[in-house]
């Protein structure tokens, strides 16, 4: 899959939290100084092109809707984070995190107790 820009991803966000939407709908999701319609246009017309959304046609006017979910993005995208920074190792990626000071005690048990949960999980299925 290939990787978004940061205003394609911008967009991609918005369309996802809208599910369907017209040009208008989109830019009205933009804080204030918004882009112009025709710059949202091109990023829009270049997502359609990269096959990461499509249109229904109204007339003149087109609604959009995303072809990829958000999970299924986000899942792509983290896996080139991992491979690219952390040589593909989900390991290195958690002991990035578990050394970063800006975990609390409270959190790193979160990360704990699921990681357990997931092992006992794995574990009943494999017997």
């Amino acid at each position: 899959m290939k990787d978004l820009t940061k205003a394609e991803e911008q967009i991609m966000k918005y369309l996802w939290k809208l599910e369907k939407a017209f040009l208008k709908d989109i830019v009205d999701q933009f804080p204030e100084p918004r882009p112009a319609y025709t710059t949202i246009s091109t990023v829009i017309r270049t997502l359609v092109t990269k096959k990461f959304i499509s249109f229904n046609t109204y007339g003149r006017i087109k609604e959009y809707y995303p072809l990829i979910s958000k999970e299924v993005y986000f899942k792509s995208h983290f896996k080139g984070v991992v491979k690219n920074f952390f040589s593909g190792s989900i390991s290195k990626f958690a002991m990035f995190f578990t050394n970063d000071e800006d975990l609390n005690v409270s959190e790193l048990e979160d990360m704990k107790q699921f990681i357990e949960e997931k092992i006992e999980k794995l574990k009943r299925e494999n017997e």
